[in-house]
């Protein structure tokens, strides 16, 4: 029986993670569950999981939804109410499936506890990639990687030594714009980008599937998760999102991890790992699809994906600068205050600005995540 924590268990991953534990309730029990605003659904899961513990984002949904919780059932609210979540309870997997980058501290407290991690957060590594890669290594934690790519990338070196990677290859859909030139962009509706052709998530992240933002988080995930220096990590466009992701080792050879998008797979694989079970994802038919697409990235037209390698390769503060420059970005495209264009305005002008601490402790981290979320909303675009 493997007990589990599941930090963001109201949103896309959250929910998916809840259907693949639901199939199996003799393999997986649930110890806490921490959501942000959603409470009527975190009444629903907790009513149907029984976790000893559930957090909220404020005290004032804490109130409204503890006399609607089952008996044994604890609330807490806040930072600390999500650490706990994290950290102080009975849970051996930690899955964090958190928004954005409130996901680093509680990743730190269930490292630093001992938990392995399931890490759905790729803002976590972005943000602070140097702190979570040195307590993982002193805790001997555990870093299971529950995005699709990074799921794919670490089944392809089961067995294998990364020091024979001659590169890793991220595919990309292209989101919900790959067909339209930059020109094409210039009126396009937050419906539109938030119409992806192949998967199924959240707001954010689909935005962020349209202006590369969130294959550029993955590449500075890659390089702390698999320890790689930036010239080895390369980005193609495949429209179908069969092949999920690939390495080419020294000797040519290229491994490559293939099946049809339902973020159910990976999911799975993270909790079960080393062991597989049975998934209700379907097979995939390679005569049905008939061929596979592929495209090499055009860093004019993503210059968004460009911005991150080069935020990667200066490391320090500029990675978290980057991504709290894009969460603001996108709040605000979604509420119609810029055009999907303005993101990459906002994302440029503010890392343009930025002078990047090399070795930040938590608490620069925390200063330049608070400054270049004021500069982002600041900007005119």
């Amino acid at each position: 029986m493997k007990r589990i924590s599941l930090l963001g268990s109201t949103g896309s991953i959250g929910t998916q993670t809840l259907d693949v534990i639901s199939r199996y309730p003799e393999q997986f029990q649930v110890e806490a569950l921490a959501a942000g605003q959603n409470g009527d659904l975190l009444v629903e899961q907790a009513n149907r999981f029984r976790p000893k513990l559930v957090s909220v984002s404020s005290k004032e949904l804490a109130d409204a939804v503890a006399p609607r919780l089952p008996a044994g059932t604890a609330v807490v609210y806040g930072e600390q109410g999500l650490i706990e979540a994290a950290a102080h309870n009975d849970a051996d997997i930690v899955v964090t499936a958190i928004v954005g980058s409130q996901g680093l501290k509680p990743t730190l407290a269930a490292i630093e506890a001992g938990k392995q991690i399931g890490l759905a957060n790729k803002e976590t590594l972005v943000s602070g990639g140097h702190l979570v890669s040195a307590a993982a290594k002193r805790r001997s934690v555990q870093i299971l990687p529950v995005d699709s790519e990074h799921s794919a990338i670490f089944q392809c070196l089961n067995g294998e030594s990364v020091k024979s990677v001659r590169k890793i290859v991220l595919t990309a859909s292209g989101g919900s714009f790959r067909d339209r030139t930059r020109e094409q962009l210039a009126n396009v509706t937050v419906q539109e980008a938030l119409a992806h052709p192949n998967w199924s998530m959240g707001a954010k992240i689909t935005i962020d599937s349209a202006t590369m933002v969130n294959k550029g988080l993955e590449v500075i995930e890659a390089h702390w998760l698999f320890g790689l220096a930036y010239d080895q990590i390369e980005v193609l466009i495949h429209p179908e999102s069969i092949i999920h992701s690939f390495v080419e080792y020294e000797d040519r050879s290229i491994i490559a991890q293939m099946g049809l998008p339902d973020m159910r797979v990976p999911i799975q694989y993270a909790l079960t790992y080393p062991d597989r079970y049975v998934s209700p994802v379907q097979s995939l038919d390679l005569t049905e699809l008939g061929k596979l697409h592929f495209r090499t990235m055009n860093f004019d037209r993503f210059p968004c994906l460009r911005m991150a390698f080069e935020c990667g390769k200066t490391g320090g503060t500029m990675t978290t600068v980057f991504n709290a420059a894009n969460e603001v970005a996108v709040a605000r495209f979604l509420a119609g205050e810029i055009t999907f264009l303005g993101i990459e305005e906002v994302i440029e002008s503010v890392i343009g600005r930025h002078q990047p601490v090399r070795l930040p402790a938590l608490e620069e981290i925390d200063e330049a995540d608070s400054w270049a979320r004021l500069a982002a909303g600041e900007i005119r675009v």
